[in-house]
């Protein structure tokens, strides 16, 4: 399944190419940056969930994989632990934005954004890419995340209907319908548990 990146500039640099959902051992599916991040930890409601930034390494990979960087980065731990309170404000705010955990997420997401962020530099091809440290490009992704919870964009932000998938995405579809956060993987999943569901219900 590919999906297109398309983050306009209202609430960050352009990135527009066609790339696969699944990259690195990390999903994309939100339609931004500031909405994946928090995929980055799986199965979060269950007893045991999936760390995948466990290491500065892993953000690194994670960085290069949201085509935030290209190659040389030496994420430090005080990054790592920077992205988890970020990834953790997003999915507190996406989900609920009021009450004293969405302000002190609110908090923690300015104040991650009053840094020093990533240059955005246009290359000989025409394309865009971002200069900068893993900090750099921490504080571009949480003034992104800025951007988008204080615009119109907000009111397009959607949680997968799957009762286990806790993902959430922003619904560009024309009617905005949409339901899950990925038809290959949610949807399809969803479209086989009804399709037993009715022969169930057609044997009985």
């Amino acid at each position: 399944m590919l999906a297109t990146r398309g983050i306009t500039c209202q609430w960050g640099y352009m990135v527009a190419a066609e790339l696969p959902e699944d990259r690195d051992g990390f999903r994309f599916r939100g339609g931004s940056n500031v909405i994946d991040l928090p995929a980055t930890l799986q199965a979060r409601l269950s007893a045991t969930p999936r760390e995948l930034l466990a290491t500065p390494e892993d953000l690194g990979r994670w960085l290069i994989s949201a085509g935030m960087a290209q190659t040389g980065l030496k994420p430090s731990a005080k990054d790592l632990a920077a992205a988890r309170l970020l990834r953790e404000a997003i999915y507190l705010l996406a989900g609920a934005r009021r009450g004293a955990k969405a302000e002190a997420a609110r908090e923690t997401m300015n104040r991650i954004a009053a840094g020093a962020a990533a240059v955005p530099q246009l290359g000989n091809d025409g394309t865009v890419h971002l200069e900068g440290s893993a900090n750099a490009l921490l504080v571009t992704l949480a003034r992104d995340a800025v951007r988008l919870f204080g615009s119109g964009a907000v009111k397009r932000l959607r949680k997968c209907q799957s009762p286990a998938c806790t993902l959430y995405f922003i619904d560009t579809s024309r009617r905005g319908d949409r339901r899950w956060c990925s038809m290959s993987a949610c949807g399809n999943k969803a479209k086989v548990d009804e399709f037993r569901r009715r022969q169930r219900a057609g044997d009985t």
